[in-house]
This record gives structure tokens, sequence and C-alpha cells, in this order.
């Protein structure tokens, strides 16, 4: 049994293309299955035309404002701008000065280029997010779920508490740093859940995604194992089969890639303490395969 659900924040990240939006989505239901209040999350795209969390909930993209996408389930996509919004108001009381400051080109360009200040946007969006109540000292959400970017853009987002504090140790930046720091360092509070495929790139870089995470004092809850492959063969099938199977038959390449998959999942847990969940490959697609994927999770959570 697995703790999915027990802290408020789960991080899920990966390596690009291993399926961590999918799991993600997963995650959200299961805990929705589980009867927790869910808030689900992505960071917008540059461009702000693009949300791949989004289509899995049947839409373009997700606003920057919570708003319900399943039963149980409320969503929003991180935006930059809305957390410079709510930082500067958190600073300046007057609505309007915030919104002349906010209309200025010039310091628009600044909040988004300047080193760290992006990600110091999608970081108060979070903290404003998850302080959100449905009566006082009552979080509105129970788990929030954000699908981090891929494993170099996430350590950029944990580490940012760091590296702003060394540069402004003193301040109203160094006071949000502070609010929002246990959101992602505390173990009672956050977990971050890597996703990887059972193949040896990924695994790899897994293994150094959860040491940079570490350096940045962000609990690990667990590594997520995408698309496990069952093997339908006995030994002695297997045994059997080997001397006559070439790659010119139809099935070889899944039929090898089983015995690739299973010996790349026992040599990852020799290198990791850390817990491991194994996700079965479904051979289901859109909606179908999410709800697939949520009920695994719940029956492997506590």
């Amino acid at each position: 049994m697995v703790d999915l659900f027990g802290r408020r924040v789960a991080l899920v990240t990966g390596k690009g293309g291993v399926g961590r939006t999918t799991l993600s989505a997963a995650m959200a239901m299961a805990a929705a299955k589980s009867g927790k209040r869910v808030l689900i999350t992505e960071l917008a795209d540059p461009d702000g035309d693009y949300t791949p969390l989004a289509r899995i909930f049947g839409r373009e993209t997700l606003p920057p404002d919570p708003e319900e996408l399943a039963p149980g389930i409320d969503g929003c996509v991180l935006w930059p701008r809305r957390g410079h919004e709510a930082f500067f108001h958190s600073v300046i009381p007057v609505r309007a000065l915030v919104r002349a400051a906010m209309g200025s080109g010039a310091l628009r360009k600044l909040l988004d280029t300047a080193p760290s200040f992006r990600e110091m946007g999608i970081f108060y969006h979070i903290y404003t997010l998850l302080e959100l109540e449905r009566s006082p000292g009552v979080p509105l959400y129970d788990v929030v779920i954000v699908d981090m970017p891929a494993s170099g853009h996430t350590l950029g987002l944990t580490g940012l508490p760091e590296r702003l504090l060394a540069l402004m140790p003193t301040g109203p930046i160094a006071e949000a740093m502070h609010r929002g720091r246990p959101y992602f360092t505390d173990p009672a509070l956050c977990a971050a859940w890597i996703v990887t495929l059972p193949e040896v790139l990924p695994v790899t870089e897994s293994l150094e995604l959860i040491e940079g995470l570490e350096g940045h004092d962000t609990p690990i809850g667990g590594i997520l194992v995408n698309r496990v492959l069952e093997d339908p063969f006995t030994a002695e099938e297997r045994a059997a089969l080997e001397p006559v199977l070439t790659a010119e038959h139809y099935g070889y390449e899944r039929f090898v890639g089983v015995v690739q998959s299973t010996r790349t999942l026992a040599d990852l847990r020799t290198r990791t303490p850390v817990t491991i969940v194994e996700v079965p490959e479904f051979p289901l697609s859109s909606t179908e395969l999410i709800d697939a994927v949520a009920d695994q999770l719940v029956e492997v959570s506590q």
C-alpha cells in the first residue's frame, strides 16, 4: 500500500514523454474517488494557447482560476502573471495601483525575462491556491496535484526559494518565499512523484531527478513506473520460444521488451530506496485509460 494522497501537495514530474500528464489526471481521478476534494494544475504554455492536461478533460485550455473539470475535481493553469498580481496585491493594498503597475510594458518585460521572475510568479500562484479556504482554518482543497514540467524546469521551480533567499534575504520577496516554501519542503505537506518508463534512459534520468529534488529538500513520495508490460508466458513457455523466435516474427519486440522491462525494474529497485509503484500498460485510450489507471492507483493507495 502506498500513501498517494496523505499530503496536500503532489508534485508530478519526470522526463518528457513518459506519461506525466496522464498520471497526473489519473491521480486526480483516484483522489476524487477516494473522497478527496482535488485541484489539478499545470503550467501555462508561454504562448498561452495549449495545455495538455486540458485536453484530457475535454478542453483546449484551462483558466487561471479554478473551475470544475469533473465531479470532485477542479482545475486551472498556473499563470506567472496571476502570481505576480497576487504578490503585488500582498505588498500594495490599493488595487488601482497594482493594475497601473501591471499595465506597464517595461514591468511586464522585466517579469517575463528577468532570471527567476517567471518561476516566482508560478510559485506564488501555487501558494495562493493552496491558501484558499472553504471555512476559516479549513483548506478548500484536500489535495493539490501539480503537473510539473520536465525534469530540468522542475528543479528550477523547486530550487527557487533557496536562490531568491540567497539574493534577497529580507524584504517582501523573502517573506513570500518563507511563507510558500513549506509547501515544497515539508514532508507532512508535500511529496514529489517521479513518473518514468521501465527503460534504461528514463530510469537513469529519474534517479538524477531524485538527487536534484533531495538537494532542494523536496520530499520524495515515490516513483510511478508507467506502462509496465505483463509477461503472458511462463518461464517454461519462454524458454521454449526463445530458440525459435526471430525479429521477423510478429510480436518479437514485445517478447524481448518484457524481459528488458523486468530487468530494468529489478535494477531500479536496487538503486533507490524510494517507493516504486508499477502502473501496467492498458490497451486503452482517452478517458477509458485515465479511469483504468485511476482504479489501479486507488487499489494500491492507502
